[in-house]
């Protein structure tokens, strides 16, 4: 008997945060300490074949997860795998929100994400140390909303429907199950670069997500990068 849709995307889902699992508690295990962390994130999408961005897109969202911290060798490299809750999107606005006429339009999709970055540490101080890194990351899509709010000819609008994603599987690269119009790529990679301070305690950190995915499902990430997430986070942690 074949399985229904639904089916099929809850066993991706548990199929794929079993991994997720498996690899941040083998992480910590090994890790010399572990950093609950929580932030803004500043998220965009690019517009251009290039990659830019239009800044009067951006949408402000959060994170927030686990990082652990493994030296490698010395005390100054140091490999930081994590988990993440972490939200992304953009927005767009059409006419003033004074006029009769407008529309803001809020995109905002939740992910699941693993981040594994490789981190340089000088320190300044007995207590205090600068670093900065970066590595890939790889996020499963598990929720978001699209939501619209406006006026037409005086008349107040507003509409909100949840964010489909593709049941795609991640090791076949050749093609884009569950593919449709209208319907996101469920898995997004990417590379970050991070720098920040850390002390005995906390860690204030500053971080870049370069999406490599594109966001449609179905499409060429290769082609250029357009429609791919842009994410600027600033986060605090406290170590344990």
């Amino acid at each position: 008997m074949s399985q229904s849709p639904e089916i099929k995307n809850l066993h991706m889902k548990l199929k794929v945060l079993s991994f997720f699992t498996v690899l941040l508690v083998s992480g910590s295990v090994m890790a010399q300490s572990l950093q609950v962390k929580a932030g803004i994130n500043l998220a965009n999408v690019s517009v251009t074949d290039n990659g830019s961005v239009d800044e009067a897109k951006k949408l402000t969202s959060f994170q927030v997860g686990v990082i652990g911290d493994l030296p490698l060798g010395s005390k100054m490299l140091s490999f930081q795998p994590g988990i993440l809750y972490t939200g992304k999107g953009s927005k767009a606005q059409s006419g003033s929100t004074s006029s009769s006429t407008y529309s803001i339009q809020t995109f905002n999709p939740k992910y699941i994400e693993i981040p594994a970055n490789f981190v340089f540490k000088l320190p300044f101080s007995k207590e205090g140390r600068v670093f900065a890194g970066a590595g890939p990351y790889l996020g499963i899509g598990i929720a978001g909303k699209n939501k619209v709010v406006g006026k037409f000819a005086g008349i107040d609008y507003s509409g909100e429907k949840d964010i489909k994603f593709s049941n795609d599987d991640p090791t076949t690269t050749s093609e884009d199950e569950g593919a449709g119009f209208g319907i996101m790529r469920r898995f997004d990679y990417g590379l970050n670069g991070i720098a920040g301070i850390e002390t005995s305690s906390a860690v204030f950190s500053v971080n870049y997500g370069y999406g490599l995915a594109k966001l449609q499902s179905g499409s060429n990430s290769s082609a250029n990068d357009a429609n791919k997430h842009r994410v600027l986070s600033v986060s605090v942690g406290f170590k344990f």
